[in-house]
């Protein structure tokens, strides 16, 4: 079965959206709760060191927001598209 690389980077596009909405309100509500999660996620002790002050904007979140799209929809497209040639291969 052949995969719709377009409607699968749409699909993944949106979903990484909507994570990073949910994340980024997290950040926002509980900023200190987020960075010992970040820690734990990453491994570091410390993590303070690293990402202490960073607050959640209208603009910051747009500036986030938009890299994250534009990776999402690309890696997704060419997933998408090496499964295609490879599953056309003999």
């Amino acid at each position: 079965m052949e995969l719709n690389a377009n409607k699968l980077s749409l699909a993944a596009t949106v979903t990484m959206g909507i994570v990073y909405a949910v994340c980024a309100a997290f950040t926002a509500i509980a900023p200190d709760a987020a960075l010992k999660f970040l820690g734990w996620m990453l491994h570091i002790v410390n993590v303070e060191k690293f990402a202490g002050g960073v607050e959640v904007t209208f603009v910051t979140f747009i500036l986030g927001l938009l890299p994250i799209l534009l990776y999402t929809y690309l890696t997704a497209y060419l997933f998408a598209w090496l499964y295609n040639k490879l599953l056309s291969r003999p």
